[in-house]
């Protein structure tokens, strides 16, 4: 069993070097084909590369590795945590959610109305919930 999990670990970090290092040749490769041509940038190596690849990690992915953390950026899958207007969004009834639209709507203006909004609204929401009660049936 010592063996088997041996061999799995080794097999993960060759794994891992391996698509290490062929990432770092293709930044390398795009880079030295489009920067230097583009820009007028110096053209770089192959350590510069995996150096500019663990940078772009740090600024726009995270510390933590994908094993700590698993949504891209360290953020949960679900985005960005726990979203109170949606819970309380959840838990209204209709006449509820039919007011508080109201009340958006009435809030929103900018010197105007949102003349029909409303009802544009509560028509889209009853035919939504139509073709849910439909697709349920089936």
């Amino acid at each position: 069993m010592k063996k088997f999990i041996f061999l799995h670990v080794v097999k993960h970090i060759v794994f891992g070097a391996v698509a290490i290092a062929g990432f770092g040749a293709v930044v390398m490769l795009l880079w030295n084909a489009l920067v230097p041509a583009i820009f007028g940038l110096a053209v770089i190596n192959f350590w510069q590369a995996i150096g500019l690849l663990a940078l772009s990690r740090m600024l726009f992915g995270g510390l933590g590795g994908m094993w700590v953390k698993p949504g891209f950026g360290g953020m949960p899958r679900g985005g960005f945590g726990k979203n109170p207007l949606r819970e309380k969004w959840e838990k209204m009834t209709p006449e509820e959610r039919k007011e508080f639209v109201k009340n958006r709507l009435k809030h929103r203006q900018f010197g105007g109305g949102f003349e029909g909004a409303y009802e544009r609204w509560h028509e889209h929401e009853s035919a939504s919930d139509e073709s849910k009660n439909n697709t349920r049936r089936d």
